[in-house]
């Protein structure tokens, strides 16, 4: 059965840190690209990166670019979000899901979703 688990979230202050994990099972992260998404109330869901298959390349949203980074380890099936100097509008529910092929851009569909992570960015 393949699954996705988000872990990770929580409450911060702006400024602050979080570390989102998506551990896979039920599949190999070889040839899997995965990407995270969140989504706020009243919102829209909105991707925010995604990890290649092909090459580990990665790609961001405009809005989290140079705050966020996302890496892989295909021994531990696990992918993280690393989130530094967060902003109230980064307060979402945060999900991974997951894509099979080869594919050097991120892949508008994805087969496979997580529960998703409440983060919380207040003062």
């Amino acid at each position: 059965q393949v699954q996705l688990v988000e872990s990770g979230g929580g409450l911060v202050q702006p400024g602050g840190s979080l570390r989102l994990s998506c551990a896979a099972s039920g599949f190999t992260l070889d040839y899997h690209a995965i990407g995270w998404f969140r989504q706020a109330p009243g919102k829209e869901r909105e991707g925010v990166s995604c990890i290649m298959s092909s090459d580990g390349s990665t790609h961001y949203a405009d809005s989290v670019k140079g705050r966020f980074t996302i890496s892989r380890d295909n021994g531990k099936k696990t992918v993280y979000l690393q989130m530094d100097s967060l902003k109230p509008e980064d307060t979402a529910v945060y999900y991974c899901a997951t894509r099979g092929g080869s594919y050097y851009m991120c892949p508008k569909v994805y087969d496979y979703w997580g529960q998703g992570t409440q983060v919380t960015v207040s003062s």
